[in-house]
């Protein structure tokens, strides 16, 4: 279990307050709060002759002026820091009209890597909760939408069709219909109940464990309170509200808030992370659709558990939440721009084969990955998967390419091959500059 915060005495808060006028002390608590550290990080830190006690008290005091919005009923408070609009910033001028669709996705290329962030998005969000499959068999199980074979498969085929669901619906109002149908498609055919899909629970009988302890991190509210929790959640999505709340920060309280209620038996995280998605594209965050948020998460799991253990262990302050969300968002977003650009070399690596002759766009791309990788072997299957066509395509564009000394094969069995680099390829490339 984590280290729960120092319960603060009077004594304590006084002496903090007392020493807030050093300027040493008010550098280092705007450094705590810009990077949102938790008690176990402060307690580390070096302000004045404040004890840590009394840092923390000070830092306390000082969030107080940042919270920006509040859920009454668990004193869930939501903060924003000057770090969390300087991002919010860098987002509105790289996720809107700023940069425009064609300046970082090509045209020609959208819906191919729209259909492929999609696909990750799906397979690393069921990987969090538990499915255990390879990116290489769900990818190929989603493009030639193969029938689920496994409850691993069902849960990434599900999440494939509820991101298809939150897509068609960014621009309706948020409701309890939707929030209902999206766990329905989420979990079908993968709880141990199938009556509990698209409906809310009706018992406490559900707590939220550590994975490798079985520790009890998290017990939800109780069931009787979640009617009134959608009605709810769907009048703070909906709604601008009183005080405006910047729509980034929103979008990731609506996801903490769905993982904090636990408003379903099973699947509220792939349900959170959806209802994200679903906000940022209603909001006008187009580039959401490329990114895979689950992607970057399952790479800091522990760190995403952490934060909203350390949100209901201060209280239910959301910043925790915020702050590592936002990481992984800017995290996200660069790994989207380091693919396209790899893609977009690779592209431009595969036409410039095309000036050998004879052969398509896919046989040169085929050649390209080659070049760059001269002991890579492919099977007909692979190549079949990657672009999308039959078997039978794939070997029709093989062939032209083993008769040409451009590839050439090597048996696995009696009945497979896969193929390599030929004996003519580098004598044909060479005159490619």
């Amino acid at each position: 279990m984590l280290e729960k915060p120092p319960v603060l005495t009077q004594k304590t808060i006084r002496d903090a307050v007392g020493k807030l006028s050093n300027q040493e002390v008010l550098s280092t608590i705007a450094d705590i709060n810009n990077k949102y550290l938790y008690w176990s990080d402060v307690k580390y830190k070096k302000a004045g002759d404040l004890t840590p006690q009394e840092l923390w008290a000070a830092t306390q005091l000082s969030r107080i002026s940042l919270y920006a919005f509040y859920w009454p009923e668990f004193g869930i408070r939501v903060p924003v820091t000057s770090h969390m609009q300087e991002m919010c910033h860098d987002f509105d001028m790289n996720f809107g009209g700023y940069w425009g669709t064609e300046s970082i996705i090509p045209r020609d290329s959208q819906e191919k890597f729209l259909s492929s962030s999609q696909m990750e998005e799906a397979i690393a969000s069921s990987q969090i909760e538990g499915a255990s499959t390879t990116r290489k068999v769900a990818k190929e199980m989603l493009r030639r939408n193969i029938s689920p074979r496994t409850r691993a498969e069902q849960m990434i085929h599900n999440n494939y069709a509820a991101i298809q669901y939150i897509t068609e619906n960014r621009n309706a109002p948020l409701s309890e219909d939707i929030i209902l149908r999206l766990h329905e498609i989420m979990t079908e055919n993968t709880l141990d109940n199938p009556e509990d899909a698209g409906v809310l629970r009706t018992s406490n009988n559900i707590v939220v464990q550590d994975g490798i302890t079985g520790e009890i991190v998290h017990t939800p509210p109780d069931f009787k309170l979640l009617p009134s929790f959608i009605e709810k959640l769907c009048a703070f999505a909906n709604s601008d509200g009183k005080y405006f709340l910047h729509p980034i920060i929103k979008a990731i309280t609506i996801h903490f808030l769905i993982g904090y209620y636990h408003p379903f038996v099973d699947g509220n995280g792939r349900t959170a992370r959806a209802l994200f998605y679903w906000y940022m594209l209603k909001s006008g965050y187009w580039l959401t659709e490329y990114l895979s948020i689950s992607l970057v998460i399952i790479k800091s799991k522990s760190s995403y558990e952490n934060a909203y253990i350390h949100t209901e262990l201060d209280n239910n302050d959301v910043g925790y939440f915020i702050e590592y969300n936002l990481k992984v968002l800017k995290n996200a977003f660069d790994d989207l721009k380091s693919y396209i650009e790899t893609k977009i070399s690779q592209k431009q690596r595969a036409i410039d084969i095309l000036s050998i002759g004879g052969i398509n766009h896919r046989q040169a791309a085929i050649l390209s990955m080659i070049r760059d990788n001269p002991m890579l072997a492919l099977s007909t299957n692979d190549i079949a998967s990657k672009f999308g066509i039959s078997k039978p395509t794939a070997s029709s564009d093989i062939k032209p390419l083993l008769k040409r000394g451009l590839l050439k094969t090597i048996p696995i069995n009696k009945k497979q091959c896969n193929y390599v680099k030929g004996d003519s390829f580098d004598e044909v490339l060479k005159t490619i500059h």
